[in-house]
């Protein structure tokens, strides 16, 4: 007898993909477009020994979270996953999948669970890489987000997650590449929503004919934005109109900090959700004046400097040497020089004796890429360790992973954990950790 192509699932939980998880017959089922107390329709897409992979195809009985997503696209767009489910039923999700992380990967339980930080809903992207696609048989440009699992464009008008200036910027440039020479060699527009400044990035495959150059001129001034080009990889980005700009920055008020940074340059999307996490990282770490604190994977500063303002001095450790100038460039701006010292350093493959040339800390704050630190971690188990650790991560697992090696290896106490909802409506989970050493 075949197996059959639908199921009718009682959904228990999320996953960290945003998809519904059901358990049937002895199988695992993540469900795509369901909710946790919800009862559905589901049609199989995937089958393996142990799990299957389904999409929802009617809703039988709705969850208490469920809601109508606000944005046309959604379920085609790949850039949300949860806008059918209430704020609280997706920190509710985040937050359970942290500790079954902490659990499952590393074997450690945090004791106090720190309250979820979160802020506004929409509008919150500052940061966003729209895909840019001429369409022949429509003679018309597609700009948005890739659709899911796919590298066709959205057709998109508006998007709820840009500000609401930025959103209504996309009919406009649709129609402004659409009478370009090179529609069809620009993929992609690159945003950076500054405090005082708006950048548009520009990839351009060929080059800038002076036909174009005069479109695109009279359409940053048109509509107050500056524009950028770049021909290549990210440090090729250049700016083109007008002469004349703002810095692009932001601010950190609560510790009379400002940072600028550079269009291509990583910085954190939701600023409003940035000042309360860094205002949270302070807190935990609690820097003292004439304390040695160590800031690896330190970017522009956006931990660096808020430490160095309270007097303790700050060894800023980043990979990007691009990262590293404007940081002690920041520093210097800040009035902050005194305290802070920037160093490119390859924090991916270190040895205790990197870590130890720059000799003991009092405290440590990381803050690394999806890839985590356990190098960082490996290495740190031969030094004398700080006492105190501040781990702000993108990825639970690999946080997970490196409590582990802490906590069970190098003799830590995970004191504190946390969810950080940097980004609504998608799977990306952000979350913080204080560890402390056992005395």
């Amino acid at each position: 007898m075949s197996e059959p192509k639908e199921r009718i699932l009682d959904i228990e939980s999320l996953d960290g993909d945003g998809q519904g998880v059901a358990r049937h017959d002895g199988k695992v089922f993540f469900v795509e477009g369901a909710l946790p107390g919800e009862r559905v329709r589901a049609q199989i897409t995937v089958r393996r020994a142990s799990f299957e992979m389904a999409r929802t195809l009617e809703v039988l009985q709705s969850g208490q979270g469920r809601r109508t997503p606000p944005c046309p696209a959604f379920g085609l767009c790949g850039g949300c996953v949860t806008q059918h489910a209430d704020q609280s039923t997706e920190l509710a999700a985040k937050q359970r999948g942290l500790e079954d992380n902490l659990a499952r990967i590393g074997k450690v339980q945090a004791e106090t669970l720190l309250p979820m930080i979160y802020g506004a809903e929409w509008g919150y992207r500052s940061r966003a890489r729209l895909s840019v696609r001429h369409v022949h048989k429509k003679s018309s440009v597609l700009v948005g987000f890739r659709e899911k699992k796919s590298s066709y464009v959205v057709d998109m008008q508006a998007c709820p997650n840009l500000p609401p200036a930025i959103s209504a910027l996309i009919p406009a440039l649709r129609d402004l590449l659409a009478t370009l020479e090179a529609k069809e060699r620009m993929p992609q527009i690159e945003i950076a929503v500054g405090e005082r400044v708006t950048v548009l990035v520009v990839r351009h495959l060929t080059p800038v004919s002076d036909a174009d150059g005069e479109k695109l001129r009279a359409f940053a001034e048109q509509h107050r934005v500056s524009l950028w080009l770049q021909s290549k990889g990210p440090l090729t980005a250049v700016p083109f109109h007008p002469a004349e700009r703002p810095t692009l920055d932001y601010s950190l008020p609560e510790f009379d900090v400002r940072i600028a940074f550079e269009p291509t340059d990583f910085t954190q999307v939701n600023q409003g959700v940035n000042r309360v996490l860094v205002r949270r990282a302070m807190h935990l770490l609690d820097p003292q004046p004439g304390e040695r604190i160590a800031d690896l994977f330190c970017g522009l500063g956006n931990f660096s400097l808020p430490i160095a303002r309270s007097g303790a001095h700050v060894l800023g450790l980043e990979g990007a040497e691009g990262l590293v100038s404007r940081a002690r460039d920041n520093a210097k701006a800040n009035g902050l020089a005194q305290n802070t010292q920037f160093e490119t350093a390859n924090l991916f493959t270190p040895e205790a004796a990197d870590l130890k040339r720059w000799g003991r800390f009092d405290k440590l704050l990381i803050d690394p890429p999806r890839e985590g630190a356990i190098e960082v971690v490996k290495a740190l188990g031969q030094t004398d360790l700080p006492q105190r650790i501040v781990y702000v991560s993108c990825d639970p697992a690999t946080l997970a992973r490196d409590a582990g090696m802490l906590v069970n290896v190098s003799g830590y106490r995970l004191r504190a954990a946390g969810v950080v909802n940097m980004f609504p409506h998608t799977a990306h989970v952000e979350s913080i950790a204080w560890f402390e050493r056992s005395t």
